[in-house]
């Protein structure tokens, strides 16, 4: 399953450049969102780098999830997929 990065995670003052919001198409509230934790995700670079994270949180009640990578992604990143692999991932 593929989704879009919408944003860091942030306040005011602050954003957490490994922190990011997803939103997937398929999933519009809170409990679809649910099914999401604790699964791996991967984002690619348009250079072929990988970058994996985990899903550890739903994010509103629209059905965006919050995930955690294992470094911070730049900010060239918002607005592409992400996607979901099939076996989870341990933090």
């Amino acid at each position: 399953m593929k989704g879009i990065i919408a944003n860091f995670r942030g306040g005011r003052h602050t954003h957490y450049t490994n922190h990011m919001i997803i939103k997937f198409n398929t999933i519009d509230n809170k409990e679809k969102a649910n099914k999401l934790l604790n699964k791996s995700v991967v984002w690619k670079s348009p250079k072929g780098k990988e970058i994996k994270g985990q899903i550890v949180k739903e994010h509103g009640n629209k059905g965006a999830v919050r995930a955690i990578f294992e470094k911070g992604l730049p900010g060239q990143s918002i607005g592409t997929e992400v996607e979901i692999e099939n076996g989870t991932q341990k933090r």
